[in-house]
């Protein structure tokens, strides 16, 4: 008859026996007077009896080894070693690995947390992968050639959307008067201008909205609409701007379909010269009279491409 293997850390004194083993056809209770056929008998992992449901822990069959499967418990935790054993101190603690973090990890003060996707160590502080800007690490131990192509496809997705950056820039000020650094009231009348044709959910409360222009570049896609005015709450994140920007100029948006960046759309503003994470809040990346440009095949969001 096949039966589980007895392992120390249980917390029960009793196993089933194996259920999956085809050639289990039951077992006699071997507590006196009971002798009950049992087709998923239990085991005592102190005695090493066969059991019934009634009988199975050591009270119900009046163990004579009884607590046995404590004892090994016990030992099995005595001879594990505790975390830091047999280490120096100076082998436990260490810098976060976050470049610009100082904090010292490893210490009774300050817990290591480690990242799996990068094979690091980082305070709590830099724990989460977009707080250590884990996307862009290659991770430790892994093989180089594998990263370096990685690295030269985003190498010519970042040079595209340099070139194209640098020459909107000439184009910038058709769309929006852009005002001298001292002419703050001419950016008012173009945003003023601005707010009469934009179009938005008319629910949406004056003090939530953020008026902006929104463009579809054509060489990386093709829409019905090329650009238009448009307002959306600040408190919307990019991703969702993106979904009701490719709604309204009728640009074909399969992000949440195909993951492969070639197909994927992204947000360029072109005010700030950088990619926005989809993740970013509207009113923390954007304010009135922003110019924002749907781009496809353009890679993940990296800063300041127009001014690197």
């Amino acid at each position: 008859m096949a039966s589980s293997s007895s392992d120390p850390s249980e917390e029960a004194s009793f196993t089933t026996m194996d259920e999956k083993d085809p050639t289990l056809i039951g077992a006699h209770c071997q507590y006196a007077y009971c002798n009950q056929l049992d087709f998923l008998p239990f085991r005592c992992e102190s005695c090493r009896g066969t059991f019934c449901l009634d009988h199975r822990s050591e009270t119900g069959h009046k163990c004579a080894k009884a607590g046995e499967w404590a004892a090994k418990r016990r030992r099995a935790n005595l001879a594990t070693p505790s975390l830091g054993a047999g280490k120096l101190m100076a082998d436990i603690e260490k810098p976060c690995a976050s470049p610009k973090c100082k904090t010292v990890i490893g210490t009774s003060l300050s817990t290591a947390v480690h990242c799996s996707t990068c094979n690091r160590d980082y305070c709590l502080k830099h724990r989460l992968k977009e707080d250590h800007d884990c996307k862009n690490l290659i991770p430790i131990g892994a093989r180089p050639s594998r990263f370096d192509g990685q690295a030269e496809k985003s190498r010519l997705a970042f040079g595209k959307l340099k070139a194209w950056g640098a020459a909107q820039k000439e184009t910038m000020s058709k769309a929006l008067p852009k005002p001298k650094p001292t002419s703050a009231a001419t950016r008012l009348v173009a945003v003023n201008a601005l707010k009469k044709t934009a179009k938005g959910n008319d629910k949406l409360a004056s003090d939530k909205r953020v008026y902006m222009y929104v463009e579809a570049e054509a060489a990386t896609t093709t829409s019905k609409f090329p650009e238009g005015a448009f307002f959306y709450s600040k408190d919307w994140v990019i991703g969702r701007v993106l979904d009701a920007a490719a709604r309204s100029l009728q640009v074909q948006n399969i992000n949440n379909q195909n993951m492969d960046e070639k197909s994927k759309l992204r947000v360029f503003h072109v005010e700030g010269g950088r990619l926005l994470e989809f993740n970013e809040k509207v009113g923390d990346a954007l304010v009135s009279g922003n110019r924002i440009v749907l781009l496809r095949g353009v890679g993940p969001a990296v800063p300041d491409l127009i001014q690197a």
